[in-house]
């Protein structure tokens, strides 16, 4: 194509803009010639080299992008007057204000600071590589300016002024895409909690729906974790399909009321027919009887009315009776349906949590456990699992009852939430005993921290009625090694808990 003579291109140039209906502008033109010409024309001297530089002169501060306003109007007006000033601007920005109004002389400038470590240019280009999935396609320039950045770092001699250059402008241009992300995130969070919110409202009678929705509306309050979010939607699964479970149960035993309902209208329509036709034989009877001249014109009317009035007590004591069984076994659906609807309350409430104290179960426990040993085997961090009893809980019952002993394992719950850092996870383990799982913490950490709450529980004394109660607990706390399971880890802080409890209790020791 570039052989063909200049006439012959210009010519298929115009055929070209008119065949795609451009606007015969000299940009227009100047990119279908180049395209059928096969080559790239040079930029217009100065405009073309000048913008090319203002694409990468930095403009973070208030300063610098006053200035590149003002160069930017300075090329469009062709002002290189006003663009001279602009380049004494650039040139003064970074010098002592006492110096900033001396002109500029060739020794002054800076120097070169020099190449890149190769080491250090690899972890900034893997750090803008991690950095670009979280800001999605919506700016693709961001995305060509990092992956510019990455080919430069990735060179073999990396120039840092001019890394510098590129990363300033660079980040310049992330916080605005950044700054997009955040608000697109956070209107989609507030578009979710319209949503459960209004699904909330809208099923005021449905059970159901009620437990599913709380469960998405905690999911979808910041601060967002993954952590937090595996767990509720594992608890959110299990409630599904708990509660499928059990609405087919209720969704049966309605019907069958259903049936029984018929049933009943069928028997009330039938009593009404009956009555109807004693009534109309009644109406015979006595027009019969009026009728009549003697005794014996008298007397088959009289055995009608005993025959019609016997049937009708008949079946009056026959629908009496099926009645009375058709309310019993309505009465019993009516307390099947209502058990259902317990249940389905617990199937919401308690699908991985203790009902009494909030706390996880022994089943979230082993979801959790089991999630918590997975992390921190590919991170190669530690964790530890704290077995704590609460000490004499027998007296507490004993001298409170039940519901004070019951109140008692709520107020340890309670300040143990407040105590404990948010990744911590506490689990009821059964009767009076709790575990606590520490991410991210050694043996001797987690000695200290069973400490730190139990020197908090001494200055939150639980109030009975008037009575203040002191609780304390003995705790053992066990570091799960490479090959150590759950349940191994578990019963070694269960041993350490019984050596604390005969070291006088309300002790921390390691296992």
């Amino acid at each position: 194509m570039a052989d063909r003579p200049p006439s012959e291109i210009a010519r298929e140039t115009l055929k070209q803009l008119a065949a795609r209906r451009l606007a015969p502008t000299p940009d227009n033109y100047l990119a279908i010639y180049d395209e059928i010409a096969g080559i790239r024309s040079p930029q217009p001297f100065p405009e073309g080299p000048l913008s090319s530089i203002q694409r990468v002169l930095p403009g973070q501060t208030p300063a610098q992008k006053r200035l590149l306003g003002q160069f930017e109007r300075a090329i469009i007006t062709k002002d290189w007057t006003s663009l001279q000033s602009v380049m004494v601007g650039y040139a003064n920005l970074g010098l002592h204000p006492a110096t900033a109004s001396k002109p500029i002389e060739v020794a002054d400038a800076p120097t070169a600071l020099g190449e890149l470590p190769a080491e250090f240019a690899e972890a900034l280009a893997r750090l803008i590589d991690n950095t670009l999935p979280a800001l999605g396609d919506d700016d693709p320039r961001v995305i060509d300016m990092a992956q510019q950045l990455i080919t430069f770092l990735r060179e073999p001699t990396p120039l840092v002024t001019t890394a510098q250059l590129m990363l300033g402008n660079f980040s310049y241009r992330l916080s605005f895409a950044t700054e997009e992300q955040a608000s697109i995130r956070a209107s989609l969070l507030e578009l979710l909690h319209m949503i459960f919110e209004n699904i909330a409202v809208l099923s005021v009678d449905d059970r159901w729906l009620q437990g599913q929705a709380e469960a998405l509306m905690s999911a979808s309050t910041p601060p967002l974790t993954l952590r937090r979010l595996d767990d509720v939607q594992r608890r959110l699964k299990d409630v599904i399909f708990k509660q499928t479970e059990a609405k087919a149960r209720s969704l049966e035993a309605q019907e069958q009321m259903k049936e029984m309902l018929a049933t009943f209208i069928e028997r009330l329509a039938r009593i009404t027919a009956s009555s109807t036709s004693y009534q109309g034989t009644m109406e015979r009877c006595a027009d019969l009887i009026g009728k009549a001249s003697t005794l014996q014109e008298i007397a088959p009317v009289l055995q009608e009315v005993m025959s019609a009035t016997r049937a009708m007590a008949l079946d009056s004591r026959v629908t009496h009776d099926e009645l009375q069984d058709l309310r019993e076994r309505t009465e019993a659906k009516r307390a099947e349906v209502a058990k259902l609807q317990e249940e389905l309350d617990r199937a919401s409430a308690q699908a991985r949590h203790d009902p009494l104290t909030g706390s996880l179960n022994r089943k979230g426990l082993d979801e959790a456990v089991e999630r918590e040993i997975a992390r921190a085997r590919r991170l190669g961090s530690s964790l530890c699992l704290a077995l704590l009893d609460v000490d004499n809980f027998k007296t507490i019952n004993d001298r409170l009852g039940h519901a004070g002993g019951d109140a008692a394992l709520v107020h340890l719950a309670q300040v143990t939430r407040e105590v404990m850092r948010p990744q911590d996870l506490l689990a009821r383990y059964g009767g009076e005993e709790f575990v606590i799982v520490l991410p991210d913490t050694t043996v001797e950490a987690g000695v200290a921290a069973m400490t730190r709450l139990q020197r908090e529980l001494t200055t939150r004394f639980f109030l009975q009625g008037t009575e203040k109660v002191l609780i304390t607990f003995s705790a053992g706390v066990a570091q799960l090694s490479d090959s150590e399971s759950a349940t191994d880890a578990i019963v070694r802080a269960d041993q350490a808990m019984y050596l604390a409890k005969r070291s006088g209790k309300n002790r921390v020791m390691a296992a």
